[in-house]
């Protein structure tokens, strides 16, 4: 099932991570096209400021995955809701405060971005940064309600609304330069019009009867958005160091360039190809920092095993095959940018080239940091955001344009990479004491009393009636060999036979494939029964507590549960029953 998660989870975050890079790819395109190496270049140097609202919605983002993902895995809508309304809140005021700032203060952060004080590119970057910040909140918006989008399950929703960004970014950019001709303001304003586009399609669910999560205004506290950023510090720390490595390369390229601003808008040109090639890097993180927040609460060693290992793997193959395609065909994709042959056009293409090796050793550092964001290690990830997004790229940069010029700067992402990976490698070295970091789930850097022991757990897949019975035998035998009676695991034989053949009869019958998995947890004090499956939504608990009729087998499985937890996510439905053990419940009485 875990396969199956991944391939439609990772998907779904690719497409979306690649549609956002898109309307960014065009914007270049439509710049670099119509208002040249200047506009280009006033483009690149307003990224650092404009991604720091997206470094602020990706802290956000990212927060609503760790803390939502532990309420789901909990089974608290109630808990997933106060998330959904802290977000939406703390979103819309932050976007509002940062869009007036920037609007008031355009031309001193203009002047602060290296455009200087005058003239031409620094007219051009006010007004980009004027048009931009419009779309503050819409753009902080999107991120934020794609996390959510995604753990609901509607990944072709979300998909929708960024088509939805996209067509539009492209038809306002055409607008701007063939009717209106709006210049650098204008662009901006293109792209701030967009996320608005992508905010009313994903509205339609979120204001519908069937949407997972519900706004309430009561559910907004200051210690709910404390905690949501408290827990995206360290994918805002990912986010923020981007920035400031975009600014100390800006820097540093205009330092070495004798020739203006070619180098500038060989590297924003380069930065924006590169960032449509890293929706599989993106997607991949997002997919493992999802899935081991839930996979941590529920104390699934295996699972986040399995989860990390075929993310680095899929990484390594989606790496290799964008690698080599950006490679072949750089030439070809700079052209698209900078038409006329020259040395920006050469500098595009070597920097682009060389861009593309440090694919594959960037999926794998996206796997491994989001997983310990979601395994709880906030400081790790911290420190491996710091390293891969700044210290390595721009210690390489300095240090190869030393010995090769300018030309030497370009390896600043493949060398970065590189280096984070080895002395990642290395600090799971000593942090898991072996020689071995990449064996069995050393890589995860867990306790040693994280979860419960193979040992203890039981877990078998389900396809059929047939099934069913093998997995209750399995069950009951089990829970005697651990010092049960009988009484035990008849009951807990009972609640699989009654809840999985409930799930065979009618989930099943749709004419789909579909899946279910049963694992039985032996805890100190309790036996943890989840269900887990990718039928179409179905809550037992509310379903007798509405009174259904013909729930007998339901309601006896429910009453045999000291505690019964439902929640619908990433098109999954997840049942934890926790029954009491024999000893536990003697003793209370």
């Amino acid at each position: 099932m875990i396969r199956k998660l991944l391939r439609t989870m990772l998907s779904a975050q690719i497409f979306s991570a690649l549609t956002v890079s898109l309307c960014l790819l065009i914007d270049s395109v439509m710049i670099s096209r119509f208002l040249g190496n200047g506009g280009i270049a006033a483009y690149g140097l307003s990224n650092p400021l404009l991604l720091s609202i997206g470094a602020i919605g990706t802290l956000l983002a990212a927060g609503i995955q760790v803390v939502c993902s532990k309420e789901l895995g909990k089974g608290s809508q109630e808990g997933a809701n106060a998330c959904y309304s802290s977000a939406i809140a703390a979103s819309g005021i932050i976007s509002v405060v940062f869009a007036a700032v920037v609007i008031i203060f355009s031309p001193g952060l203009a002047n602060l971005m290296g455009a200087g004080g005058a003239g031409k590119l620094f007219e051009d970057t006010r007004d980009y940064l004027i048009g931009f910040s419009i779309g503050a909140p819409g753009s902080m918006g999107a991120l934020v309600l794609v996390p959510f989008l995604q753990m609901a399950g509607q990944s072709g929703l979300l998909i929708a609304a960024v088509g939805a960004m996209t067509v539009t970014d492209i038809a306002l950019d055409l607008l701007n330069v063939l009717v209106f001709h709006g210049g650098m303001f204008g662009m901006g304003l293109a792209s701030a019009l967009s996320y608005y586009a992508a905010i009313i399609v994903g509205a339609f669910y979120f204001l519908s009867k069937k949407s997972v999560f519900r706004f309430r205004k009561k559910a907004v506290t200051m210690k709910g958005i404390r905690e949501l950023f408290r827990s995206g510090i360290p994918a805002g720390a990912n986010m923020l160091s981007s920035v400031l490595l975009i600014y100390l390369m800006n820097r540093l390229l205009s330092a070495l360039d004798n020739n203006g601003s070619a180098a500038l808008a060989a590297f924003t040109v380069v930065q924006s190809i590169g960032n449509a090639a890293n929706c599989i890097t993106t997607g991949i993180g997002g997919v493992s920092l999802t899935l081991c927040g839930i996979f941590t609460q529920e104390e699934d060693r295996t699972a986040l095993h399995e989860t990390v290992k075929l993310l680095c793997m899929r990484g390594v193959v989606l790496g290799l095959i964008v690698g080599v395609l950006v490679i072949a065909f750089a030439p070809l994709l700079i052209g698209l940018f900078i038409r006329e042959p020259g040395r920006t056009q050469h500098m595009a293409v070597l920097g682009l080239r060389l861009f593309a090796a440090g694919l594959i050793p960037c999926c794998v550092n996206n796997a491994l940091k989001f997983a310990y964001q979601g395994t709880g290690r906030p400081l790790l990830m911290e420190i491996y955001c710091l390293a891969e997004g700044t210290l390595f790229p721009i210690l390489a940069a300095f240090l190869f344009s030393r010995f090769m010029g300018l030309d030497g700067a370009w390896l600043w992402f493949a060398a970065g990479e590189v280096l984070t990976l080895c002395a990642a490698g290395l600090l799971i070295m000593k942090m898991a004491k072996t020689r071995k970091p990449w064996a069995n789930s050393a890589f995860l850097l867990l306790k040693d009393d994280f979860g419960v022991p193979e040992s203890e757990t039981l877990e078998t897949n389900i396809k059929s009636l047939e099934d069913v019975t093998a997995a209750a035998e399995a069950a009951e035998k089990f829970c005697m060999s651990r010092g049960q009676d009988i009484r035990m695991g008849s009951h807990i034989a009972l609640c699989i036979e009654e809840m999985a053949s409930n799930t065979i009869q009618h989930g099943f019958s749709d004419g789909k494939e579909h899946h279910m998995s049963v694992r039985l947890l032996n805890k100190e004090d309790r036996w943890v029964l989840r269900f887990r499956d990718d039928c179409r939504a179905f809550d037992p608990v509310n379903y007798v507590k509405n009174g259904a009729e013909n729930a007998l087998g339901i309601r006896l499985v429910l009453a045999l549960a000291k505690e019964a937890r439902y929640t619908y996510s990433m098109n999954l439905n997840n049942l934890a029953l926790r029954l009491p053990k024999e000893e536990t419940a003697e003793n209370g009485q």
